[in-house]
């Protein structure tokens, strides 16, 4: 069981000294008055090490030896998108891939470049691009999403 102190979370069977990315975790939770658990914090802490979007089956992969199973990854992933920590940044093959939400704000989300070659996908938090607007009558745009495809670097 965890609870919170202060700004950061502990665990109940012992109070220990934890990393950064433990406390920086806790504090995103507690901002968006989720409970700290220990999936969510995994799943937090796997996605502040990434520069990339990931499919529920990486984030589990990643996870390692703290092995989460699908339904519970589900759940949590679920639980941090409905209060905006997380979002979908697209799909792949009809496996989303997510993402901190912290570079995008409601009605869009940065770019991402993705290899037509070796698959590898890139975040583009340095481009931004202007809000379309649809030409045809009765279209309501509420979120854009950019996906540019082509050569990585290191296919080119």
């Amino acid at each position: 069981m965890t609870f919170f102190v202060g700004d950061s979370c502990l665990a109940l069977r012992g109070v220990t000294m934890k990393p950064d990315s433990d406390l920086q975790a806790g504090k995103m939770l507690k901002a968006a008055k989720l409970y700290c658990t220990e999936c969510r914090v995994a799943i937090l802490k796997v996605l502040m090490k990434t520069d990339k979007p990931l499919s529920q089956d990486q984030i589990a992969r990643r996870l390692g030896k703290k092995h989460f199973d699908k339904v519970t990854i589900y759940r949590t992933l679920e639980s941090l998108l409905k209060v905006g920590l997380v979002h979908k940044a697209f799909m792949d093959k009809r496996a989303c891939h997510f993402e901190l939400a912290h570079n995008c704000t409601e009605s869009q989300c940065h770019p991402h470049f993705t290899c037509t070659n070796c698959g590898s996908t890139h975040c583009l938090t340095e481009m931004s691009l202007p809000m379309a607007k649809s030409p045809h009558k009765g279209f309501v745009i509420h979120r854009q999403q950019v996906r540019l495809e082509g050569l990585c670097p290191a296919c080119a």
